[in-house]
């Protein structure tokens, strides 16, 4: 008991006892999680991870450690390739806009990623450095859950695979863009929640189609507000809807007053996809 005491007043440290704002996800209960639930409060995924957060980086282990000592949430974060096969998190192709290093990611092996340093999205010079999939994967069991952005250089086989490895399977879903590559993640593992695109029937039909199960699928509805309709649809087969409030929604919040969030979660969004995670947080908490 004095040990996870403590542990708790090391408030910057990832160890040590786990604030009530971090998700737990019991074994074999994923579906259920991201499964649509009347009268949830709107989870809240953050947009790479952070960045917009002054110190701290998007795709940065640090800020996903931070964000979940302030809030219960789900963690957007991108996955890509070094040279020598090792999966990282990062969204550009090139190191230029987020690290201290230039050049393509794709040219550096991970040893050659090592001095580099991570800074957030206004240019400030952090000490935190490039994470693994592997690592990130490893340190968010209990403390938060993750959708994973598969970047083009990245094979679904090598995701998948890394997260059985690490045991993942319970607080992921993999993003898919498309019919072809959901229902391929479908047939690597039946198990894995995925996230889907579904603007309209007609993309749903086609998930269904191909065998998509519907407690399978977390459905991303896009950048504005669909129609009352469609959320409905998606609710009555028990799916849960991901609004990307993400550009044009978070600028009219933070316009007309974060209360706008609450409006879009009553019309039908369970997750909102964001650039403004805090700010949202303090609108919808319960």
């Amino acid at each position: 008991m004095k040990n996870c005491i403590a542990a708790g007043l090391l408030v910057l440290s990832l160890a040590g006892c786990s604030p009530k704002t971090y998700t737990r996800v019991p074994a074999g209960k994923s579906a259920d999680f991201f499964g649509y639930h009347p009268n949830q409060t709107p989870k809240i995924s953050a947009h790479r991870g952070g960045g917009d957060l002054k110190g701290y980086p998007e795709n940065c282990l640090e800020s996903f450690a931070y964000l979940a000592k302030q809030m219960p949430v789900v963690i957007e974060c991108d996955i890509d390739l070094t040279k020598d096969s090792v999966l990282v998190m990062m969204h550009d192709q090139t190191l230029d806009r987020t690290t201290t290093g230039t050049g393509k990611l794709i040219e550096k092996t991970y040893a050659e990623l090592a001095p580099f340093r991570l800074e957030d999205n206004m240019g400030n010079l952090t000490p935190y450095k490039i994470p693994t999939l592997e690592q990130v994967l490893r340190w968010g069991k209990g403390k938060v859950t993750f959708t994973l952005d598969v970047k083009r250089n990245v094979s679904f086989d090598k995701v998948i695979d890394m997260v059985h490895r690490t045991g993942a399977g319970d607080y992921v879903a993999v993003i898919t863009y498309n019919a072809p590559d959901a229902a391929k993640v479908n047939k690597l593992d039946p198990n894995l929640m995925i996230s889907v695109t579904i603007r309209n029937r007609a993309e749903y039909d086609r998930l269904h189609d191909l065998g998509i199960p519907d407690n399978r699928m977390l459905a991303f509805v896009g950048v504005k507000e669909p129609d009352a309709d469609l959320y409905q649809f998606l609710h009555q087969k028990g799916i849960a809807c991901i609004l990307g409030t993400l550009g044009n929604l978070d600028k009219q919040a933070a316009a007309k007053g974060d209360q706008v969030y609450k409006q879009f979660a009553r019309n039908g969004a369970d997750v909102m996809s964001t650039d403004r995670p805090l700010e949202v947080w303090q609108a919808v908490r319960p």
